[in-house]
């Protein structure tokens, strides 16, 4: 996520120019995939926790690691007694990530359209 905030910086804090909607449209569904892609990573390396330390099957391991992460929290499967303190965390990693992704996308939009504008009085 840092580097995609460093990317978003260099790319898009420079040049008077518009994007247009068309462009401006393509890059926020990327923007959108890519963070979604990230999410996912996450979750797999949760998943990857789960399966080394808690379950026998990926399945299991995903299937838990998906309903944590996005606080659906299921109560099939359970992990071992010993282990259960790491489900909040899951949990409370993936509510701050998905606030840090929605602000990082309202910060882009809100800087496309100020830019636009801005481009549209200097004309």
């Amino acid at each position: 996520m840092a580097a995609l905030i460093q990317w978003a910086k260099a790319h898009l804090l420079d040049g008077p120019h518009r994007l247009g909607p068309l462009r401006t449209g393509v890059l926020m569904v990327q923007l959108t995939g890519l963070i979604v892609c990230l999410h996912m990573t996450e979750v797999l390396l949760w998943a990857w926790f789960y399966r080394w330390k808690c379950f026998v099957t990926w399945e299991s391991a995903f299937y838990f690691s998906a309903t944590s992460y996005s606080t659906i929290g299921r109560g099939d499967p359970v992990l071992p007694s010993m282990w259960r303190m790491v489900d909040p965390v899951e949990s409370l990693t993936g509510v701050l990530m998905c606030g840090v992704s929605a602000s990082l996308l309202f910060a882009i939009v809100t800087h496309l359209v100020v830019r636009d504008r801005r481009a549209k009085l200097e004309k």
